[in-house]
């Protein structure tokens, strides 16, 4: 669970939903907060009074009390944003999800910062900030996959539903040697989900799994609007077929077109 979370705010208004988020997180796990925002050098000193003061505005209506504002300057945000989680002593990083590639943290920017964040990092799309209830975590034979769902296990509360979703796609052959590779790796899920609950904490969100067959861009976005899932939970590395798939076009897609939050473990 959090113990240090740092909010990269962009003076935008989906940095200040997930200033929201961060905020109601900090309270769930009694965690400290920080947000950053970056000065662009090339802007003005009016223009960098104006942004100080639409921070400050920020901060009052939506940070909790106590909460750190750090003023960094550079020309690459992402840069910055990775440079100050090695200095810091931070556990998550909360960005605000952007839809179009002039935003400060779209691009290139946000591919970067999501390879080379050190911490677990959580894209927030959603205008709603109350706890999650309904959490949705992609699973393969990984150990980052593990991981991430072991994380998001301890990021949810009690209350909450947590379910691992494994896409399977068979190698070609008869409709008989289709079937008995799904149930084999319906076998493989259900004693890996099995495993993996005797390392987490007896009291969570409830937890549960299945196994699909098909693309797993397709699955996934499947799962998402049929279950109305508020986190979707991706591992960024790994040398299976899913883990691979995370690093190119999979993370992508769910990043920079975010149907709900993104959590991005490491």
């Amino acid at each position: 669970m959090p113990t240090h979370i740092l909010i990269a705010h962009d003076l935008r208004d989906t940095a200040d939903m997930a200033l929201c988020r961060a905020a109601q997180l900090a309270k769930q796990f009694n965690a400290k907060l920080t947000m950053l925002h970056v000065l662009d050098p090339s802007k003005s000193s009016q223009e960098h009074e104006q942004a100080k003061q639409a921070l400050d505005r920020s901060l009052t209506q939506y940070a909790p009390p106590g909460t750190t504002l750090l003023i960094r300057s550079g020309q690459k945000p992402s840069e910055v944003v990775l440079q100050q989680l090695t200095e810091g002593k931070y556990d998550l990083l909360v960005l605000g999800a952007h839809h179009q590639r002039h935003d400060f943290f779209s691009g290139t920017s946000l591919d970067r910062i999501a390879r080379s964040c050190p911490v677990p990092l959580l894209l927030v799309a959603r205008n709603d900030f109350q706890p999650y209830q309904r959490a949705l975590s992609a699973i393969d034979f990984s150990l980052c996959a593990c991981s991430a769902l072991g994380q998001a296990y301890r990021l949810l509360p009690e209350t909450a539903e947590l379910h691992a979703l494994h896409v399977f796609e068979p190698d070609k052959g008869t409709q008989q040697q289709v079937e008995a590779q799904l149930a084999t790796q319906k076998a493989l899920i259900d004693q890996l989900l099995q495993d993996e609950q005797q390392n987490l904490p007896a009291n969570g969100p409830t937890l549960s799994h299945s196994v699909q067959q098909g693309g797993i861009l397709r699955c996934l976005q499947g799962h998402l609007k049929t279950q109305q899932t508020e986190l979707l939970v991706l591992g960024s590395h790994g040398r299976s077929a899913l883990s691979q798939a995370l690093l190119g076009s999979l993370a992508q897609h769910f990043l920079h077109k975010a149907p709900c939050d993104i959590y991005v473990v490491r």
